[in-house]
């Protein structure tokens, strides 16, 4: 007997209700055209790093904890001889999530992060690049349950892009709305 697949809450939730709702109010002629989440990527710089190599290591084990998939490491594209940075340095890393795993941050983040920062009063609503994506940042990455507290030996923030499939922000707004994004009134 073939075990039953998992499939994340969210997921569900997309191809059972905010399909049908967004079809009700943008009427697409072919269901192909439905805005969907693309993927989200995660990014954190860190300043640190041009006297501390063992920063870049640390972020990178806490996006790894926070996403679940081992981040790039990105380096700096130029010197820039006033903050000592040379060509090639690490400073910094990214992960890309898609499919399952990007439902389950999503899943995470509005449910258990979002809630957690001091004095979260929503998100921005104005924050799309006017191609249906969609860019926040935290200054916490401790909000998420995957890091203990007690072995941060130093705060970091980071951004957060959701990329849709949206063509415009009106569509992409209403699609993160339909997934219990917190905006602003």
């Amino acid at each position: 007997m073939a075990e039953a697949q998992y499939e994340p809450r969210l997921k569900t939730l997309y191809r059972d209700t905010i399909r049908g709702k967004m079809n009700e109010k943008f009427n697409y002629p072919n269901p192909m055209m439905m805005p969907s989440l693309d993927k989200i990527v995660i990014n954190m710089g860190v300043g640190d790093a041009v006297n501390d190599r063992k920063a870049v290591d640390a972020a990178v084990e806490d996006l790894t904890r926070i996403s679940g998939q081992k981040p790039v490491v990105t380096k700096a594209k130029k010197s820039i001889a006033g903050f000592k940075l040379r060509e090639g340095m690490a400073v910094g890393a990214k992960v890309t999530l898609r499919q399952d795993r990007m439902y389950e941050f999503l899943d995470r983040l509005i449910t258990i992060a979002l809630p957690r920062v001091r004095d979260f009063r929503g998100l921005n609503g104005k924050s799309f690049d006017g191609r249906g994506n969609y860019a926040m940042g935290l200054k916490e990455h401790i909000v998420f349950p995957e890091i203990d507290y007690d072995k941060v030996e130093k705060i970091r923030g980071m951004d957060i892009i959701v990329c849709t499939t949206a063509r415009s922000d009106d569509e992409a707004r209403e699609l993160l709305r339909e997934f219990n994004f917190p905006f602003r009134k």
